[in-house]
């Protein structure tokens, strides 16, 4: 990336970063809410869960949560990048010597700034609860960098259907799209405690293999499935969100030299 296309995507970042200075509210329920989902799962009704093969259903719950954190930011970067598109914030900026792939660049900069800070509150939520990083350092960081990696697919998915819809308001859709994939996963109970074909469904859900490695790198309780995804789980967690930029990504860009047709 040459210089030119650097400083203007730090311009971006900057003004995506003054945007959410000035009107925190959003930013601060993004980063609320996770909390209230461990407070929900893991004192109302953790009670009545049972883990596979014995452990504390916290220790089990917190890298379902870490996950679904990321999954969540999916919506935080479509808002922002369609509300761009609605506005004609998007269009003034194409028609500026901006470095092509800067606007993307630094919306996806920010929200990963944002990722960044979301993780860290999720990580002191985790261990004001009781959950406790077992396996050290190496494969703790290990286990950040694929929640990160996952965050990162998900805003190149936010970025090509915001472009793709410019509609601010149709994010609602996109919830009823976003909650399903994550509770049709690993991250709250066991893929084994499901009917079959759902369990099923579950187990290759890519946000299950980030949740499974998550697991077994922090060295906490998981869902003790023997087959390929379990035994994989790790593998999966790159695999799938690299797979998922590399089809979402170029079909963002082209939509962005597209935006006029």
């Amino acid at each position: 990336m040459s210089a030119t296309a650097l400083t203007d995507t730090a311009t971006l970042t900057g003004r995506a970063l003054r945007h959410w200075r000035r009107q925190p509210t959003p930013v601060l329920v993004t980063l609320l809410f996770p909390i209230l989902l461990v407070l929900m799962f893991g004192y109302l009704l953790g009670g009545a869960m049972v883990v596979p093969g014995g452990g504390d259903y916290r220790e089990f719950l917190l890298p379902g949560m870490f996950a679904m954190t990321m999954l969540f930011g999916v919506e935080t970067t479509y808002t922002a990048v369609a509300t761009d598109a609605a506005r004609g914030v998007t269009d003034r900026l194409r028609s500026l010597p901006v470095a092509r792939g800067a606007v993307i660049a630094g919306r996806a900069t920010a929200d990963g700034l944002h990722a960044v800070v979301a993780l860290a509150v999720m990580l002191a939520c985790g261990l004001a609860v009781g959950w406790r990083p077992h396996a050290g350092v190496g494969p703790a960081l290990a286990a950040v960098g694929l929640l990160l990696l996952l965050r990162l697919a998900m805003i190149v998915v936010g970025i090509h259907l915001a472009l793709l819809l410019r509609a601010p308001e149709s994010v609602v859709a996109l919830q009823i799209l976003v909650w399903p994939v994550g509770f049709a996963s690993s991250a709250f109970v066991a893929p084994q405690t499901m009917p079959g074909w759902l369990g099923a469904v579950a187990a290759y859900n890519p946000l299950s293999a980030t949740v499974a490695a998550c697991r077994e790198l922090f060295g906490n309780p998981g869902w003790g499935g023997d087959g390929f995804t379990a035994r994989h789980a790790v593998a999966l967690a790159v695999a799938w969100p690299l797979a998922v930029i590399a089809v979402a990504g170029p079909l963002a860009v082209r939509r962005w030299q597209r935006l006029d047709r």
